[in-house]
């Protein structure tokens, strides 16, 4: 109450008079107007139950403004302020219209307290006493007698009731707390002719910033909340012998954060947003304040804007114990890929920065990059006479568009030829995989299939489907994946290895003997007559005839031994780093699929963990592998949303995610073995 008087009487003359006016007329109007039938004034009913028609209502207001007029200058004008107690309907201002009304009309109304006369007499003393010192006695007098509740100007600050009602000297309602209006101060003191001085001398305040409420910072994750599901112990019963085996336990988090570039390349993306929370300096706090908070022991970042990288967020992250390494996307493009690890939990073995740019090559010509890291696990004190695997941690951001589905096959086999060569130890073993980034295509869709399937006939699919983003089946003339899908000259087998680490040894050749190579004269491959043969009556045109004893469906390719000399039959591509995803992509709870963006407000999955387990014995099941965990075991997650649950927070970015995707966060074990 003291605050709001204050702001009064810092108004110049003229300006505080219309100002008491006006809210003497708004104030008799708010009463007026209200349904409770508990509005009384000097005891006397003001207000009938219901509403007043419109007759009555212009009677009783004319009725007030003359008694007003003829009591304004009587002896009881200021005891009649402490008499005066109104209750308006809980009604009054719920439901859709509080939602409507705007957040500054509603942090501008402070809790005002109705008081006796005891208190209005001090108010008339403090306010016609002129000289500065007086007034600052008489302020800091009341201060000490009544407390000022401001409420805050957060935009998710809840507004509660008032439950104190039990401030000395003051009138508190019986049932319900009456919505205030900054106005009813202003009607208070127009009662009152002395209190009104003719002229109102500027005194200056210079702690007057302190009255102004501090804003309320809710925590993102309070907003929309995320539950973290504890997979420890969901997974299948382990193997005797390493029940008890020690685990290496870390976090891994995969998150696009939006460039700031792209934002402002596609303002047409982002406005449902008000524009202040697309700004940079809104949006990076949020970042870091989310990365913070889950604390993640590595962190794959998508859409890294370089001179963000450089000069804010790779100092940040230095600060936090992280260290990082950064691609940026090839040609003219401003973002790329990072993956940090704390300097405290891994050693950097090695670092392959993965360009899929190919001069020349049409299904390569897109600037997009990945990185592939080698880390070695740091054990705690007392373990020195064990240690874990090498963990190998790839990062990618995938080509966006839609109809170009051979374009993501091609960059996503050129990163899996890269992991290959970095996770095959001496032994020919593997280390184990985590795999992350925006992916660009959705759960189910061929792209996926080969990445957790491990294979896919890709001939004859349209490229469009590939993603599984969008449908153009109504385009005309699609284009269609056809064989090979990339040429050999870029040097990635269709197994998805580099050429140069798996070709044969050519001493291997003469374990072949003419003997073992006449078995396959009758092969599908050998009764096939080349087309560019020369036509020869009655030594090229005789077919040969295969025996009885032959298998009918033999091919070259059943004997994996004769591979270096027969591919494959082509039109299939595949690998062998046996990929599984941390998320299920469906909520059963609700009912619904995870989402992890919102392009155009439709919710979609496009980011991913993967991590590589072992497959069982029943390997297929619908056509999908299953796995059971290895040496790498998943032990928790971060839940994801669905799409109403995101549209509640008008989509994404919002003021509490400022990125278009949600972070993905697991935690892994890895077995440590003894030496």
């Amino acid at each position: 109450m003291i605050g709001t008087l204050l702001c009064y009487l810092l108004l110049p003359a003229a300006r505080l008079l219309r100002a008491l006016r006006d809210a003497f007329f708004t104030c008799r109007k708010n009463v007026l107007l209200a349904k409770s039938p508990s509005t009384k004034v000097e005891g006397t009913s003001a207000v009938a139950g219901g509403r007043l028609v419109p007759e009555e209502q212009e009677a009783l207001l004319q009725q007030w403004l003359e008694e007003g007029s003829g009591v304004l200058h009587t002896s009881e004008s200021t005891s009649s302020v402490g008499k005066v107690s109104a209750t308006l309907t809980s009604d009054w201002l719920e439901g859709p219209e509080l939602l409507m009304t705007s957040l500054s009309d509603l942090n501008a109304a402070p809790e005002v307290t109705w008081c006796t006369d005891e208190h209005a007499d001090e108010l008339h003393t403090f306010v016609s006493s002129g000289p500065q010192q007086d007034a600052e006695v008489e302020l800091a007098k009341l201060a000490t007698e009544e407390t000022v509740a401001i409420m805050g100007n957060a935009e998710w600050a809840a507004i509660k009731p008032q439950t104190d009602h039990q401030i000395s000297g003051c009138t508190s309602p019986a049932t319900e707390r009456p919505i205030e209006d900054p106005a009813v101060l202003g009607w208070s003191l127009a009662l009152d002719t002395d209190i009104m001085p003719v002229e109102t001398p500027a005194w200056s305040f210079q702690d007057m910033v302190q009255l102004q409420p501090l804003p309320v910072e809710i925590p993102y994750h309070e907003i929309l909340w995320r539950d973290w599901e504890d997979l420890s112990v969901q997974s299948s019963a382990p193997e005797p012998c390493l029940e008890n085996a020690p685990l290496f336990e870390f976090r891994v988090m995969s998150y696009n954060i939006l460039a700031q570039d792209l934002v402002e390349q596609g303002p047409d993306l982002y406005l449902h947003c008000q524009p202040d929370i697309l700004n940079w300096n809104y949006r990076l706090p949020n970042i870091l304040q989310e990365i913070q908070h889950w604390d993640p022991d590595v962190l794959c970042l998508q859409e890294v804007q370089e001179n963000h990288y450089w000069e804010q967020l790779e100092p940040t992250l230095r600060m936090m114990g992280f260290v990082s390494f950064y691609k940026r996307r090839t040609g003219k493009k401003t973002d790329g890929c990072a993956v940090c690890y704390k300097h405290a939990r891994f050693q950097l073995v090695s670092v392959s920065p993965v360009e899929y740019f190919r001069p020349g090559l049409d299904i390569l010509n897109r600037d997009n990059v990945g990185l592939v890291l080698l880390l070695q696990p740091l054990l705690t004190e007392g373990m020195e006479q064990k240690i874990p695997s090498p963990l190998c941690v790839a990062n990618t951001h995938v080509l966006y568009n839609p109809r170009r589905g051979d374009i993501k096959l091609a960059q996503m086999a050129l990163l899996l030829a890269e992991i290959d060569k970095v996770v095959k130890t001496v032994e020919g073993r593997y280390c184990p995989i985590i795999l992350c980034g925006d992916l660009n295509s959705v759960p189910d869709s061929p792209l996926y299939k080969f990445i957790r399937n491990g294979h896919l006939a890709y001939h004859g699919i349209p490229a469009w489907k590939v993603s599984g983003q969008e449908d153009f089946s109504q385009q005309p003339h699609p284009r269609k994946l056809l064989t090979p899908l990339w040429p050999s000259s870029l040097g990635i087998t269709e197994s998805c290895q580099y050429v140069t680490l798996c070709q044969p040894k050519k001493s291997d050749r003469c374990k072949y003997s003419r003997d073992f190579l006449l078995q396959f004269r009758f092969c599908d491959a050998a009764c096939e007559r080349p087309s560019d043969l020369v036509l020869l009556e009655g030594v090229t045109d005789a077919k040969p005839e295969r025996p009885a004893y032959w298998p009918k469906h033999l091919a070259v390719g059943d004997d994996p031994h004769l591979e270096p000399f027969f591919p494959r039959s082509s039109g299939v591509i595949q690998h062998d780093l046996n990929l599984t995803s941390v998320y299920s992509h469906f909520l059963p709870q609700r009912g619904h699929p995870e989402i992890t963006t919102m392009p155009m407000g439709v919710g979609a999955t496009v980011d991913y963990i993967f991590y590589s387990a072992e497959p069982t014995e029943n390997r297929n099941k619908g056509g999908h592998r299953l796995y059971r965990d290895g040496a790498l075991k998943l032990l928790g997650r971060l839940s994801l949303l669905s799409e109403d649950v995101l549209w509640l927070a008008n989509g994404l970015p919002n003021p509490f995610c400022s990125s278009d995707h949600l972070c993905l966060l697991a935690s892994f074990g890895l077995e440590i073995s003894s030496l």
